[in-house]
């Protein structure tokens, strides 16, 4: 069995994700582009939606985890009255409500209710396995299972009118793993009818912004230590630095906090990061 070739191309992009692609198109759109197989995102967009999307080249892939944890900002538009069995746009009604009579202020009042630490059941068509298949699979089969209600973090749930008295526009906050379209769901339940999302964008993961990023064909290779951007940096000399880069974790005196920390040498390269585990730092990727 032939080996796989090293990865020659190293860094981090931030790609603004145009509608009508998947997440998987634009990684291989990329591939193409830069000529390396190595190459992951983190955090999936739906095809219809747009924004940023933080990309992994190289070496930067087996940092990915550290950017697909943090908390993400979307801009969308919730359509009150129409339920659809994809809770967006782009699925088929399956229930209409009379929700003229909803006004500004109980929007904001249901938004409210929906903030802080909530449960969301995953929709069908998300890409959480279960047996080993994925639920928009399960779901284009015709097939409906339960799921069991996961934890996140919903942080702001701003709702704005438009000029459409159906449409809300919500800015939101939230955790790693929250699903835009079942809190635009809960909303429409939560005001009695039913509801569904559209124009979904995401505006920020982490402290990556959009308006740092570019489309897939004119998006920049920035250097691997990017990924770690806000991270706390810990400076180590050139002898610390040798077993460093060989899996050797640092002093617990160095890492201030509950890290974790970005481990690079006098010279900026990044070595290694190392995460904190029961009070003690342990190695959690070493790059060099």
């Amino acid at each position: 069995m032939a080996r796989r070739k090293p990865a020659i191309v190293h860094g981090v992009m931030l790609v603004d994700k145009p509608a009508g692609l998947t997440s998987h198109d634009v990684v291989g759109l990329l591939r193409r582009r830069l000529g390396e197989r190595r190459i992951g995102h983190a955090g999936t967009l739906d095809p219809d939606a747009t924004g940023l999307l933080v990309i992994g080249v190289g070496r930067a892939t087996r940092l990915l985890r550290f950017a697909t944890a943090s908390t993400k900002r979307y801009r969308t538009d919730i359509v009150l009255g129409v339920e659809t069995n994809t809770l967006d746009a782009g699925g088929e009604v399956t229930d209409t409500h009379v929700m003229d009579s909803v006004t500004l202020d109980k929007v904001v009042a249901a938004a409210k209710l929906l903030t802080g630490e909530i449960e969301q059941i995953p929709p069908m068509v998300s890409a959480i396995k279960v047996d080993g298949k994925r639920l928009h699979e399960l779901a284009r089969a015709g097939v409906e299972i339960d799921r069991a209600p996961r934890p996140v973090t919903i942080s702001r749930f701003d709702v704005e009118a438009t000029d459409d008295p159906l449409v809300y526009a919500a800015t939101v906050e939230c955790s790693a793993g929250t699903y835009i379209r079942s809190l635009g769901a809960d909303l429409g339940h939560a005001l009695g009818g039913g509801a569904h999302k559209t124009n979904l964008r995401r505006e920020a993961s982490g402290v990556f912004n959009v308006g740092e990023a570019s489309g897939p064909d004119t998006a920049i290779l920035l250097p691997v230590e990017e990924m770690l951007r806000g991270m706390q940096r810990v400076v180590v000399d050139s002898e610390a630095a040798v077993p460093v880069g060989h899996g050797v974790a640092i002093d617990r005196t160095l890492g201030v906090g509950d890290g974790p920390w970005a481990i690079l040498d006098e010279t900026g390269v990044l070595l290694a990061v190392h995460e904190l585990e029961q009070g003690q730092i342990k190695v959690g990727v070493v790059l060099n």
